[in-house]
């Protein structure tokens, strides 16, 4: 690589940007990805995430199961410029039965945003995906969300979330409150504070904003002595008692830059853009077995963290989504998968808006690609110029679920397998056989119960198998490797079922802990494994 090729390579790296956002659920994570779209450019209306008839429904909520139920299901990859910025946004589902998806989505990102309820402060499933960034010191940044309807005391919030996360905190904007409610917010980096119209169209729009210096006596007249008076104490006493700011602490993650604002009216959300954009770290080195995976290294390398079946249901699709982790990707470029040691074309590669779709010819490190895939692709498989690359840290999980599934038409159990091996490549359940006198019986499994509702909806959707499940008792399952005979002998055993996956390789269920423990302790000349080998 000349000169002029890494100076080209070095501008692209510094205009990327790839997040994800995190949260509980209902505290807004759709409705907020909407409005950074909406900010953004990438869409001139604004979609509503719980009105079912409502004119427009959001863009990353692109299932017929996400908009009839008003939650999501899946991650999706939403992409646009802004500010001459490339933002790869990556939505993840926020309730903990995908946590899958999430967390392999996560892996994918270079930073997350916290996004805060303002009544709630820190809940459960906001915990759990924040420890996740936390092992991976990723940096955050916070929004605090639905400050248009009456919340909590900010300072008490701010300080809450550094006891309960243990990560410092440093407000960038603040609330400003009225009798009429959340009016504005104070900049104070820029020692501005900007005062937002009210739409009549709930948000569906960008909200006019008026920019003035914290001291202007014009701010006294539009928003009354009394609430300017309160908003300069408490910026005094942030100034006094906060956290300063810290960009080395804010990319090591150690500080969390926090900003308030309601998704749903807009209030907030331009600013939060702008500063995160400008603050936010670029493409990050990435670790791979041997070495630390730099993005401005010459050679191409990339990992597949998600895969996707039926994004275009008349075409009965697949792709899977790459990150380029380094070097410059062209389309119809060979590389070599490193599990298999072939070789591939990448042809038709594509960028996305949910399921909306433009071929590119070339990519960055930092951006999602999506790749026309036939079967050739897994989650985690690691793709580079040499082959040679072989990304870690890509989690992988045990079901904690299980159910016998059977077509109520045994004509179509072509279809029904069909179906079940794809959903099964793309993450969506994990599926195993049973062995019986009439053949192998399909067993699915899932972290979360949600997950099968899914799979039974898109069955019938996608494949036009309507499909019942049998519950099992089993909580646990583990690989095991070894003589044939001594599995068997355990699966006699009370309390287990042995299985087997697509693979053949052999896997043991247990109802419970105990039964679970007792094997481990006792089992002599076997391996037991959490994931599949």
């Amino acid at each position: 690589m000349n000169d002029a090729e890494s100076r080209v390579l070095a501008e692209a790296i510094a205009r990327r940007r790839t997040f994800a956002i995190i949260s509980h659920p209902d505290a807004g994570k759709t409705t907020l990805t909407e409005k950074l779209l909406l900010y953004g450019g990438a869409i001139h209306l604004a979609g509503s995430v719980k009105a079912r008839r409502a004119a427009r429904h959001v863009t990353s909520d692109w299932m017929e199961l996400e908009r009839q139920r008003g939650i999501s299901v899946t991650s999706s990859v939403l992409q646009f410029e802004y500010l001459g910025y490339q933002v790869n946004l990556l939505d993840t589902p926020g309730h903990a039965d995908f946590s899958e998806d999430t967390y392999r989505t996560l892996i994918a990102a270079d930073s997350a945003v916290m996004l805060l309820d303002n009544r709630r402060g820190v809940e459960q499933r906001t915990r759990q995906l924040f420890d996740v960034c936390k092992m991976r010191r990723m940096p955050i940044f916070s929004f605090v969300n639905k400050c248009d309807r009456p919340g909590g005391n900010p300072l008490q919030l701010v300080s809450d979330v550094e006891a309960d996360l243990g990560i410092g905190i440093h407000p960038v904007t603040w609330p400003i409150l009225t009798g009429s409610g959340f009016v504005g917010v104070a900049d104070r980096r820029r020692r501005e504070v900007l005062v937002f119209d009210r739409n009549a169209d709930h948000g569906a729009t960008l909200t006019k904003t008026t920019r003035l210096p914290l001291d202007s006596s014009t701010l006294v007249d539009m928003l009354g002595a009394d609430t300017m008076a309160t908003v300069r104490d408490e910026l005094d006493l942030l100034d006094m008692a906060g956290l300063p700011w810290d960009e080395a602490a804010i990319l090591d993650g150690t500080l969390s830059p926090m900003f308030f604002g309601s998704a749903l009216t807009n209030f907030g959300v331009e600013p939060f853009l702008h500063d995160f954009l400008e603050f936010a770290p670029g493409p990050l080195p990435r670790e791979a077995d041997d070495r630390t995976v730099k993005p401005t290294d010459e050679e191409f390398t990339g990992f597949v963290f998600k895969i996707q079946a039926n994004m275009d249901p008349r075409h009965r699709d697949r792709i899977a989504f790459v990150r380029i982790c380094s070097g410059k990707f062209d389309a119809g470029m060979n590389v070599t998968l490193a599990r298999t040691g072939k070789t591939m074309r990448l042809s038709q590669p594509q960028q996305f808006l949910a399921r909306e779709r433009v071929e590119i010819e070339e990519a960055w490190p930092g951006d999602v690609i999506g790749l026309h895939d036939r079967g050739t692709l897994r989650v985690s498989d690691s793709i580079s110029t040499s082959g040679e690359v072989v990304f870690t840290g890509i989690p992988r999980f045990a079901p904690q679920h299980f159910a016998r599934i059977s077509g109520s038409d045994p004509l179509r159990r072509k279809h029904l397998d069909t179906g079940l091996r794809q959903l099964a490549e793309e993450g969506a359940v994990q599926v195993f056989y049973q062995d019986s006198i009439v053949g192998p019986v399909p067993i699915v499994g899932a972290v979360g119960m949600l997950q099968f509702d899914v799979l039974l909806s898109r069955l019938e959707g996608e494949y036009g198998v309507p499909a019942k499940l049998e519950p099992l008792p089993f909580r646990h399952a583990r690989w095991v490797r070894g003589p044939d005979e001594k599995i068997e002998q355990l699966a006699e055993g009370r309390a287990r079922m042995r299985l087997y996956d697509a693979k053949g390789a052999s896997i043991l269920l247990f109802e419970d802990d105990w039964a679970l423990r007792h094997t481990l302790n006792d089992a002599q000349g076997l391996e037991f494994l959490e994931a599949a080998p």
